[in-house]
């Protein structure tokens, strides 16, 4: 296409005002008709439905110019793409003496920012695999609400809509039951909490908060929506046939990804996504009485230790991939937005450094363990997640002329990693005798205890508490240093990803079930175990009164891991534990209040600062239900061994050092069905 067109950016200012107008009728008398629902209008199957008493604006369609916040810096670029002509228009609002105003923003320009505006870069470093560079970021106002009037857009004839198609595999068993049932109160009451938790945006739903306790009177940031515990709502929305509100959360957190970040002076990575956002109403920059809702992230510049949250790239990748699985909407995946995201995700974590281990490097509290636990170094949880969104960007990335190096970095990073956690982080009997018959100092590339492990470092409850049958992978392994630990979510989403061999897999359920009075006990999960006390806990928490024993981190029970565990259970064929975890839960969390961890060491008391109606404990509760009663699902949102993996192991072209490959032993316990 010859004709171009100009476009002024400002760079500075973290929002945009406006594009198009959108107005409400009552107000500026703009003839009404009802919003379109969602995706497309052929999807009967997966329909979105809104949360009790939400309200939708109607819209008229009108190109005004774009008003940006000041700032005199502006940059011209030109647009050519074809696809310019085939545009989709999102909304923003604000609000005018009580009534409401909106904005529109076109969805196809956010994704030509990230060709033209921003410098979207890839090219071939020494390793051969692609890196991605954003020059100034998007300080764009993240706008990704599909809602279109279909009369208005008759009158625009100087541009052309189209919808994206979109198809739903997996829809039906959605609202299909083999068996109906009554549904029980608690279930009722569960959702009423879930749906109450809901956060709009503009009028649409964008994520639920972390907790909405009526009673709290210093909510922190639990008003926030916060990316990791988010997933479990999304899970539930997915497998109720909701998905408006996880696609809208997706797409906004992505805009979000793109904006500049900076502690002390200091930028992280671009590709960075926040922890938590928080939807704000500000007043309208001249106009008295005015108002708009504006998106406000914490990338962590915020968090307690200013700790860069690593684990919700990872978590929103999952969620991106569980998206496309449940509803069939692949076309999200394939957006230039969403495919230049998960890059820009990967080349965070694939970036070449000093590390001798194919682990992620991360410091204490920068996942679900906020605070100082001492897992900074490779702990599992970080590397679980991190295979798995490896995984999910392995089905999901489109393979071109500039991913395919990204790629062949996936399928090496993936082989490694598999190899690295099944073979030196697995702990059984026969391992713990091993390493307590280590030798140390030991200067050779065929050296056994490679990682100069001192036996001394098993601690004595570890040698009575492992049993006969089963183990589990360790919390953490660097240098010098093993962390015993059992960390249930790490082990949990290894099972989940085939991160362990199928035999270590049932190994994990094998132990949970043979150490169930320590690990479930009144209320399912342990979130670590076993709690570190005194001299212990005083040096490595720092004496943290949050993280005392048995409490929060340090031991404490958490109901949201239920999901994960049921999850674990059906992909391993063992659903009658789940069932027993549910139960478990079902007869307290209600009572309770639905709270947000359990202290002591058997999961009998509240959490003494747990915040009460907990969103991702509901919501987990409530994925935990419906993965049961519809275990299919579960098929979507796990993997199994991937072969390809086994016959491009990396261990295959050494010759030193790294004979013994768990590979040739998972190939064997696979049984083809």
């Amino acid at each position: 296409m010859n004709s171009s067109g100009h476009i002024g950016i400002t760079t500075m200012k973290p929002y945009c005002r406006v594009l198009t107008s959108c107005r409400n009728s009552s107000i500026f008398k703009f003839p009404s008709s009802k919003s379109n629902h969602f995706i497309a209008d052929n999807s009967s199957k997966f329909q979105s439905q809104s949360a009790h008493g939400r309200r939708f604006q109607s819209c008229s369609v009108q190109i005004l110019g774009k008003k940006c916040g000041a700032h005199s810096n502006r940059r011209a670029f030109s647009l050519s793409d074809p696809s310019w002509s085939q545009i989709r228009v999102y909304r923003s609002c604000s609000g005018v003496l009580g009534g409401r105003r909106g904005v529109l923003v076109i969805s196809n320009v956010g994704s030509d920012f990230r060709k033209h505006s921003t410098s979207v870069e890839s090219h071939v470093n020494e390793k051969g695999f692609e890196s991605i560079y954003i020059n100034g970021g998007l300080n764009v106002k993240p706008l990704v609400i599909e809602r279109i009037e279909r009369g208005h857009l008759e009158e625009e004839s100087s541009l052309e809509f189209k919808e994206p198609e979109v198809k739903f595999d997996h829809s039906e068993g959605l609202n299909e039951r083999k068996v109906e049932r009554e549904v029980p109160e608690i279930e009722k009451e569960a959702w009423r909490l879930l749906r109450s938790a809901v956060v709009d945006y503009c009028g649409n739903p964008v994520g639920t908060v972390a907790a909405n306790d009526p009673g709290d009177k210093q909510p922190l940031n639990y008003d926030q929506v916060f990316v990791r515990d988010f997933v479990p709502s999304a899970l539930a929305f997915l497998l109720k046939g909701e998905g408006e509100i996880v696609k809208n959360f997706l797409l906004h957190t992505l805009q979000l990804q793109s904006w500049e970040k900076t502690v002390d002076c200091y930028s992280p990575g671009q590709g960075l996504m926040p922890a938590s956002f928080k939807v704000r109403t500000v007043p309208l920059d001249g106009s008295d009485g005015a108002f708009e809702e504006i998106l406000d992230p914490d990338f962590g510049e915020s968090a307690i230790g200013r700790v860069a949250p690593v684990d919700s790239g990872l978590w929103w990748i999952i969620l991106l991939r569980a998206y496309g699985k449940i509803t069939g909407d692949y076309a999200l995946q394939q957006r230039v937005d969403v495919q230049t995201g998960i890059r820009l995700i990967l080349n965070l974590c694939l970036a070449d450094g000093f590390d001798m281990f194919p682990t992620l490097l991360v410091t204490d509290g920068s996942c679900m363990i906020d605070r100082r636990m001492g897992i900074h170094g490779h702990p599992l949880e970080i590397q679980a997640l991190f295979y798995s969104a490896l995984r999910c960007s392995h089905e999901m990335l489109i393979v071109n002329d500039g991913t395919k190096n990204l790629v062949r970095a996936i399928n090496s990073r993936l082989s490694a990693l598999s190899f690295h956690i099944r073979e030196y982080y697995w702990v059984d009997i026969k391992k713990i005798n091993e390493i307590y018959r280590y030798k140390t100092e030991e200067y050779s590339t065929e050296a056994i205890n490679k990682f100069n492990i001192y036996p001394d470092q098993i601690p004595t409850w570890l040698v009575d508490w492992i049993p006969d049958e089963g183990g589990y992978l360790m919390g953490n392994l660097q240098p010098a240093h093993m962390d015993f630990r059992f960390f249930t979510l790490g082990n949990l989403w290894s099972i989940i990803s085939s991160l362990g061999t199928a035999k270590q897999n049932e190994g994990i359920l094998n132990l949970i079930e043979a150490k169930w009075d320590d690990l479930v006990a009144h209320m399912p999960l342990k979130i670590c175990y076993p709690a570190m006390e005194n001299e212990e806990w005083r040096i490595i928490t720092g004496s943290d009164p949050k993280n005392t024993p048995w409490s929060y981190h340090n031991g404490g029970s958490w109901p949201t891991l239920l999901w994960q565990f049921t999850l674990a259970c059906i992909k391993m064929g063992r659903p009658e534990l789940a069932r027993k975890a549910v139960a478990l839960a079902e007869e307290r969390l209600s009572v309770d209040h639905w709270p947000e961890y359990y202290d002591t060491r058997n999961g009998r008391f509240i959490g003494k600062q747990s915040r009460l109606y907990q969103t991702w404990t509901i919501a987990g509760f409530l994925t935990s239900k419906m993965l049961l009663e519809n275990p299919e699902m579960a098929s979507l949102l796990a993997w199994e061994e991937d072969y390809e993996l086994l016959e491009i192991c990396v261990c295959a072209l050494s010759k030193n050092g790294r004979k013994k490959c768990s590979r040739s032993a998972s190939r064997s316990q696979i049984v083809v069905q």
